[in-house]
């Protein structure tokens, strides 16, 4: 686990939360507001709710900061794409140790530039569409692009 990390449990499953990683966009707590409880500490009771649905909602979080995997590790085994935040697909050193670290993505952020991608990963748009890339993707951060999410060089105009 990362620094700063935290994890909760329950009988069937374990949710990490990686703060660093949160972006705050309040599906988790809007969706399972008794689960998820921004007033208390802490503020994931695993009790709240069922397994099932702790899952679909943790599947929900637009960025790695929730993450869940079962306990029982041979059920994480058969986990697919159709759950995007299983550590499995999103963070696979929660599942194993860092033996697979060398297949990680990378990400590297160019000043007044775009995000370059690279490794084998799925591209979510904010419709739920999700695009499988494997290679180099440039991704927009100026807002200015004509090929959205992908850069098209309009930040050097601007």
């Amino acid at each position: 686990m990362e620094s700063g990390e935290r994890k909760y449990k329950n009988k069937d499953i374990t949710v990490y939360w990686k703060p660093s990683s949160c972006i705050h966009a309040s599906t988790c707590i809007n969706e399972l507001p008794t689960v998820f409880r921004t007033n208390k500490k802490p503020w994931v009771s695993m009790e709240g709710g069922s397994t099932d649905k702790i899952i679909e909602v943790v599947d929900r979080c637009p960025v790695d900061a929730l993450t869940w995997k079962y306990n029982d590790q041979e059920k994480n085994d058969g986990i697919g794409n159709e759950h995007p935040n299983h550590v499995k697909n999103r963070r696979k050193t929660l599942l194993t140790d860092d033996s697979d670290f060398d297949k990680a993505i990378s990400v590297r952020m160019i000043n007044d530039g775009p995000y370059i991608i690279n490794g084998s990963f799925y591209l979510e748009r904010e419709n739920g569409v999700r695009t499988k890339f494997n290679g180099t993707v440039s991704v927009c951060n100026c807002g200015r692009t004509k090929l959205p999410p992908f850069c098209d060089g309009s930040h050097r105009i601007g």
